[in-house]
């Protein structure tokens, strides 16, 4: 039944309403919904003429209410009111009510009238200008006003959220491709230095760069990838690291909890590990640490990185990829993640918490869900 329901709200306000195929039945449901609507009326306000009679009646001035209301429809309404040209169409209007007044009047005393003499009609309505048969007439141009401006007006907010939607999309791609060449150029350097060593762990550490170049390649190419994918992408570029720094660096990390078929934007954890090294541990002389932890529950997750720093680093000087992270997760996570960055002055700490995807690929077109609050990532 709701299924049948979806169907029918769908035909009706993406096909039937903004369809140009649908255009002659609409003015043809409306007019008809127009005259029945003023026939009930005028028995309800006592008219000597019967429902029939005032049907009839009502349908002999539909040419003149689509003449009278056409205009201000189709011209008016686009062309001024929703150009802001608000003074242009507010005199247009006065003027185009004094017209009215004489259109009236010319129809109802040389066609109308002398057309229900014409076909034997007892009673026979009032000649010259009504104020009632105005009121009708400007009704009659009110309505299809009023709905020509909300379609207007709607076809506008959709072309608005569509363009936004494809700026995101283009600023979502662009940001992806900042975050690829920023991560390779780092770990390029890391093998370059021990390649002038020429150390024997140069192959492994090539193997493992290989394995990072095939993520970015195939698996990055989707909106999301599997968690456990990211986390051991993860761990082959601290591996890399650790290389690097050798015995000079203390580096923990701890996961936690079933992180199979779990789905997470490809390299969203990834930068602020990146980070970490190259605006924290890369820029201290002595003994330097890190520590990172990863808890999933059920389909939450809290990443925490916690990195030593010197005296002289702040929080203004995160890189490009964290920064690209922080766009990309209000994009794709917006009310689905808290993060926090702060400066403890020994060291700088980065907390996320984040609703993980399921076997169902995430899309950043979806509507926005409310904010859950900040979990409190890991403390």
């Amino acid at each position: 039944m709701n299924e049948w329901v979806n169907k029918i709200n769908a035909f009706l306000y993406k096909d039937f309403i903004f369809s140009p195929r649908y255009k002659v039945w609409r003015h043809v449901i409306y007019w008809s919904f127009h005259v029945i609507v003023w026939a009930n009326f005028w028995v309800i306000m006592g008219s000597p003429a019967s429902f029939w009679r005032n049907l009839f009646n009502m349908s002999l001035w539909v040419p003149v209410f689509i003449l009278f209301s056409y205009p201000l429809v189709y011209i008016a309404v686009p062309q001024l009111l929703l150009k802001g040209r608000l003074w242009q169409f507010f005199l247009l209007i006065l003027a185009w009510g004094g017209l009215g007044l004489y259109l009236n009047f010319a129809y109802r005393s040389y066609i109308y009238i002398p057309l229900q003499e014409a076909i034997g009609f007892t009673f026979i309505p009032s000649t010259g200008l009504q104020a009632h048969s105005y009121l009708c007439m400007t009704t009659s141009a009110a309505s299809p006003m009023i709905i020509r401006f909300f379609k207007l007006w709607t076809i506008k907010q959709q072309d608005w959220l569509r363009a936004q939607q494809e700026k995101v999309t283009a600023e979502l791609q662009l940001l992806k491709a900042q975050v690829h060449p920023h991560f390779l150029f780092n770990t390029l350097n890391n093998i370059y230095a021990f390649s002038l060593e020429k150390s024997s762990k140069t192959p492994g550490l090539v193997l493992k760069l290989s394995s990072l170049l095939g993520y970015m390649l195939n698996d990055c190419k989707t909106d999301e990838v599997l968690l456990e994918k990211e986390i051991e992408i993860m761990q082959n570029y601290v591996d890399l690291e650790k290389e690097r720094y050798g015995n000079r660096i203390d580096i923990s990390m701890n996961i936690e909890g079933n992180i199979q078929n779990k789905r997470i934007a490809p390299f969203l954890i990834l930068p602020f590990i990146e980070n970490a090294f190259k605006h924290g541990t890369s820029e201290q002389l002595n003994r330097v640490w890190l520590t990172i932890d990863i808890v999933v529950t059920d389909n939450e997750m809290r990443f925490k990185i916690v990195n030593s720093k010197n005296q002289f680093a702040s929080l203004n000087n995160h890189g490009i990829g964290v920064q690209n992270v922080q766009k990309r997760l209000s994009f794709l996570y917006p009310g689905k993640h808290e993060i926090k960055l702060s400066d403890e002055g020994d060291f700088f700490v980065v907390s996320l918490w984040l609703e993980l995807g399921s076997q169902t690929v995430f899309s950043y077109h979806a509507s926005p869900l409310p904010a859950t609050g900040y979990q409190n990532a890991l403390g």
